[in-house]
């Protein structure tokens, strides 16, 4: 796990500008840092099965949310990407990259809403209430290489690495702002450790059955919390 890449993710939900410095990942002041920050407002670190690291408020307990609300989803590129097509000097062009980065955030935040509300489920919505939860998504570390072929007409095909693709999240009471707990998980893909999505990231490929899989593991969640 790129730790510094996680904590800008971080900083993006809720760690102050200190943490916005530089350090080595490989450094004990990054994780010493990483752990500060998941542990903003007396969060602990739990176990929790499918989650790489995940902290949680001592205490806390989703069974009075029947709502869910989740945030416009962020997500940023692998600070290593050079999006140069192989082979060639071709660039992929600003618009192209923010085209890459909004279609994996409406991918994500659909299979979001879509296993929430599976089957009679929990209502997504947006507004706040006393039986709503918040959720914050940010997707770090999106790898994405250009084709190395020609693309044909003007239509593209990106090949996007789950390797380099990070859960950063937070559940929060949408009512009072109380944080319950911070996740933090990276997901690669189960054979060729590549995702191919076409340039509408319509793709219903290994970036899709990934962010169900996390939709999945908070679903689990407040089943369990409401004893189903």
């Amino acid at each position: 796990m790129r730790i510094s890449t996680v904590r800008r993710a971080l900083s993006a939900l809720i760690v102050p500008l200190l943490l916005l410095q530089p350090v080595p990942a490989t450094s004990a002041s990054s994780s010493k840092a990483l752990d500060e920050a998941m542990s903003q407002g007396g969060l602990k670190k739990v176990s929790v099965k499918g989650i790489e690291l995940a902290y949680a408020k001592p205490g806390a307990s989703l069974a009075n949310y029947k709502r869910v609300r989740i945030d416009p989803v962020e997500v940023s590129f692998d600070k290593s990407w050079d999006p140069t097509r192989t082979g060639s000097n071709i660039k992929v062009s600003a618009a192209e990259r923010q085209k890459i980065l909004d279609g994996m955030a409406k991918l994500v935040q659909e299979e979001f809403a879509r296993e929430l509300q599976a089957n009679k489920g929990y209502a997504v919505t947006e507004e706040s209430g006393d039986d709503v939860l918040r959720v914050k998504i940010n997707i770090a570390n999106l790898y994405v290489s250009a084709p190395s072929g020609s693309s044909m007409g003007r239509s593209r095909t990106y090949v996007v690495s789950a390797g380099a693709m990070t859960l950063v999240a937070e559940l929060a009471d949408s009512k009072n702002g109380d944080v319950l707990a911070r996740l933090v998980d990276r997901r690669e893909a189960r054979s060729t450790g590549r995702v191919s999505l076409s340039d509408s990231v319509s793709n219903q490929g290994e970036a899709r059955s990934i962010a169900a899989s996390w939709a999945h593991i908070l679903r689990k969640a407040l089943d369990k919390a409401h004893g189903i």
